[in-house]
């Protein structure tokens, strides 16, 4: 034995420290994750939780992005949204794998013994006796619920989402990085955007990516471009950068422009049905200057949906502006992160440009107060962390003006009250605007509408909530739109049964940044004071609207009741007071001067049958006519009008090139054709 070598004993103990420090030398090591890794992860964040739900959220997205596309240009939006059923052959062939019968069928989840079997056979023939004889007592037929054959999840569905806009387009070398890397995009600036977390197409690929690994295909074409860009690509998860299978460019006889985008991913169609539509239809509702062309396929045919959701005008909001940083809103970061990317050269021209409502008298006031380390004159990229904190500190202290909200763009309440008659038909519609508030040194407006009936709308409160002129349809019940109108709001107070009336709630809230709550961001709470004012002031305009309407509308019907009465009764008047007459002319002489001029006039005319009772009947009608009117025109005039009572008239827009100049306001909008 090798006495050099030490003793079985030491050995041992060599050995286990070598482990220990391999095993701590391990754990140790950091390990780091790409964006698209941490939201493959956690793309319930996303709003991918399951399959139904990312069909959802995957049409939502590419829905948003055509928009953004198309009114980024100023071009009204024409997009078109195809979701296919793919069946299992079908994407297997896709997917290259060839199908295979089962050999061992016990191996399978959804596998059921014979014992289930006949139990599940004898449940099924229990109910349809149960059914034969409520058909025979002449019962309602109830539907039965449906019965599981095992414990089996059920196979995957997969789909193909294809949509198509007249957007911008992408240019050819950006399309793989515009789709294939996380957090990286144009939407990054101070501006009041669509979408949740900047994702957009790029979570639908991930999620394409886990569930069915197969690429996403991109069609695009720019202005003045003579050819379509076509890429088919993947993305590397873990190293967030783009895999592209084919990217080349393609003839473009028709000079197209736009972007198609085909993907297919796993999905539930049955149980995200309605919430699909009632996206689609609620996007139509703010968004009337755009059209909706949405389709779904399938082999069964009565499964196919085809609906188009028409323009109704060609009055489009102006687009968002970018704007500046408000001083009560930045932190520490941010203020780190401008003086870093900013071009100016000392501290007073950085305040000066960087911010807004800063300016330059206001500028040096601050740097006076920030002590006698600072001077308008220093470089401000020379500034020390302790120096910035400083800055940040004024910042929260001081007094600034209020953002101006030029740079939002609402939809309007042109567009709302247009949205709102075109998809649910109401009997009346009332809409607000408020005019730009501010939290937190963002601005934000708050536009509302109610309608009270409509085609498709149940009794009682029917909320439609946006943000940033997108719907909001899931975790209604904490929102703040929700809250005002169930709990703020005394619909009684303004002749509303909020019970049984059919009644329309719309509250749109755009803003540079929208205060979400939760990780879903798919609602905004009522605990923010200046948002929850504003909610219910602005519905509480429309309330006020709606009842002069109601009460105008009750006094019509009183009088149509009163005229419908008095009218009843015109016949057995006429009949009577031709009695009275024909009794009195019967027992007439002229020869004794018992009655004035006109009465001997009217009682010779009753004798020679000149006047008969239809004569008092026309007289009658006239009378309760002429009264009518007039009580219309007075409660017309008292209510500050200066002739009849009008309805509201909307023109469709005329088709064709004309040349015209557009004379707005929140209201209304008149168009001079030249």
């Amino acid at each position: 034995m090798d006495s050099s070598r030490g003793s079985p004993d030491e050995l041992k103990k060599t050995n286990k420290g070598r482990s220990k420090t391999n095993c701590m030398a391990k754990e140790s090591l950091l390990k780091q994750k790409s964006p698209a890794e941490f939201f493959a992860e956690n793309k319930n964040i996303a709003g991918f939780d399951n399959p139904g739900k990312s069909l959802y959220t995957t049409v939502r997205e590419l829905v948003e992005n055509a928009l953004d596309s198309a009114e980024s240009i100023s071009q009204l939006p024409d997009i078109e949204i195809i979701i296919e059923e793919i069946t299992k052959n079908k994407f297997n062939t896709m997917i290259g794998l060839v199908h295979r019968e089962r050999v061992d069928e016990e191996l399978y989840d959804d596998f059921e013994t014979t014992k289930a079997r006949e139990k599940r056979l004898a449940k099924e023939a229990r109910m349809q006796e149960i059914q034969a004889k409520n058909v025979a007592h002449g019962k309602k037929l109830k539907e039965p619920p449906a019965l599981k054959s095992g414990k089996g999840r059920g196979e995957a569905s997969f789909f193909k989402v294809t949509c198509k806009d007249n957007g911008r387009g992408m240019p050819h070398d950006e399309i793989p990085n515009m789709f294939g890397r996380v957090l990286s995009g144009t939407k990054y600036g101070l501006k009041q955007t669509r979408g949740k977390f900047g994702l957009g197409a790029k979570m639908a690929l991930i999620w394409s990516k886990m569930s069915t690994g197969l690429p996403i295909e991109i069609l695009s074409a720019t202005r003045g471009q003579n050819y379509a860009s076509f890429c088919r690509l993947d993305i590397d998860i873990h190293q967030n950068i783009p895999h592209v299978h084919l990217h080349e460019k393609r003839e473009n006889k028709d000079k197209w422009r736009g972007a198609e985008i085909q993907i297919i991913i796993e999905g539930n169609w049955t149980t995200y049905r309605s919430k699909i539509l009632h996206y689609m239809r609620q996007m139509a509702v703010i968004t009337p200057y755009a059209q909706f062309f949405f389709k779904f396929i399938s082999d069964i045919s009565e499964k196919n949906l085809t609906i188009r959701f028409a323009r109704r005008t060609d009055v489009m909001p102006p687009a968002p502006l970018e704007t500046k940083h408000h001083p009560s809103a930045v932190d520490i970061l941010l203020i780190k992160r401008l003086i870093a990317e900013t071009s100016k050269q000392t501290l007073q021209q950085f305040l000066q440009h960087e911010f807004v409502n800063i300016s330059k008298s206001y500028a040096e006031r601050l740097v006076g107060e920030m002590g006698p380390d600072f001077s308008p004159k220093m470089a401000v990229k020379s500034l020390t962390s302790h120096q910035i904190v400083r800055i940040h500190q004024l910042f929260r202290q001081a007094k600034f003006d209020d953002p101006s909200g030029d740079c939002l763009s609402p939809a309007g309440e042109y567009n709302l009250r247009l949205g709102i008659i075109k998809e649910l038909q109401p009997d009346m519609v009332a809409t607000c605007s408020s005019s730009p508030q501010v939290f937190e040194g963002h601005p934000f407006i708050v536009e509302a509408g109610i309608s009270l009936g409509g085609k498709d709308v149940k009794q009682g409160l029917n909320i439609f909530r946006f943000a940033n002129r997108i719907p909001l349809l899931f975790e209604q019940g904490a929102d703040v739109v929700t809250r005002t109108a169930t709990k703020k709001i005394n619909w009684s107070s303004y002749k509303i049964n909020q019970m049984q009336d059919k009644i329309g709630v719309f509250v749109s809230i755009v803003s540079t940044k929208v205060p979400f709550k939760g990780t879903g961001k798919e609602y905004i709470g009522d605990d923010i004071t200046e948002i929850s004012s504003a909610v219910k002031s602005a519905i509480k305009q429309c309330c006020l609207q709606l009842r002069s309407k109601i009460v105008k509308k009750l006094q019509a019907r009183e009088r149509q009741e009163r005229k419908r009465n008095l009218t009843r009764y015109i016949p057995d008047a006429s009949r009577a007071i031709m009695d009275v007459l024909e009794e009195m002319a019967q027992n007439y002489e002229p020869k004794r001067q018992r009655h004035d001029k006109e009465d001997d006039e009217l009682l010779n005319k009753v004798a020679s049958k000149e006047i008969t009772e239809m004569t008092f009947g026309e007289s009658l009608s006239q009378f309760v006519e002429q009264v009518d009117y007039e009580m219309a025109l007075e409660y017309a005039t008292q209510s500050g009008a200066s002739e009849e009572p009008r309805e509201l008239v909307y023109l469709s827009s005329l088709e064709g090139s004309y040349r015209y100049v557009d004379l707005g306001s929140p209201v209304f909008v008149f168009r001079l054709i030249t």
